[in-house]
């Protein structure tokens, strides 16, 4: 048999294997790495993405919550002018009403009961004065009752002519000015 020695070719193609081994190593750890990097990109476009949406709606939240503001601002400037309105409103009707007062005092007070003081307070009227005997402050009362523009006349207090030293009796009578809302205008 011959001799052959196979040494010297087992020992290229052993290093010839191990050449195509290392080398699939370094394509396999360069891919790995083109892959993280790959995937690694990828999540961070998507990251980005997102943060420029968060961005996005937060700039239009920002927008919606400025014009919310101007909307309640809007709403209470629109509440003090309606406030505003009735207050005018209000004035508006009640223009009459010191006329008619007036008229009513002159009606209502009969002869011997005059006026020292006539104070308004709301819708409280409250007359003082002197009269020559309680029956004409008595009187007083009634015409109040009858009047369309006066009520619940209450008397307060009423000093007799011995206690007043001036023959007249001193009295106080608080009565209810009604607004009458029919009125014919």
């Amino acid at each position: 048999m011959a001799r052959i020695n196979l040494l010297p070719w087992r020992e290229a193609e052993r290093k010839q294997r191990q050449k195509e081994f290392g080398l699939m190593v370094l394509a396999g750890g360069l891919f790995s790495v083109f892959i993280v990097f790959a995937i690694h990109m990828f999540i961070e476009s998507w990251i980005t993405a997102q943060n420029q949406r968060n961005a996005f709606l937060q700039q239009e939240i920002d927008a919606v919550e400025k014009k919310i503001r101007e909307i309640r601002d809007l709403d209470k400037t629109k509440q003090n002018l309606l406030a505003r309105m009735n207050i005018i409103q209000e004035l508006q009707s009640s223009r009459p009403q010191i006329v008619h007062l007036f008229d009513e005092i002159v009606t209502t007070l009969p002869d011997g009961v005059y006026l020292n003081e006539v104070v308004q307070s709301g819708n409280l009227v409250a007359f003082e004065g002197q009269a020559q005997s309680n029956a004409r402050v008595s009187s007083m009362m009634r015409n109040v009752d009858d009047s369309e523009w006066l009520e619940n006349p209450t008397l307060d207090f009423i000093e007799s002519k011995e206690k007043t030293g001036t023959g007249y009796s001193h009295f106080k009578l608080t009565v209810k000015q009604s607004s009458q809302s029919t009125e014919v205008k």
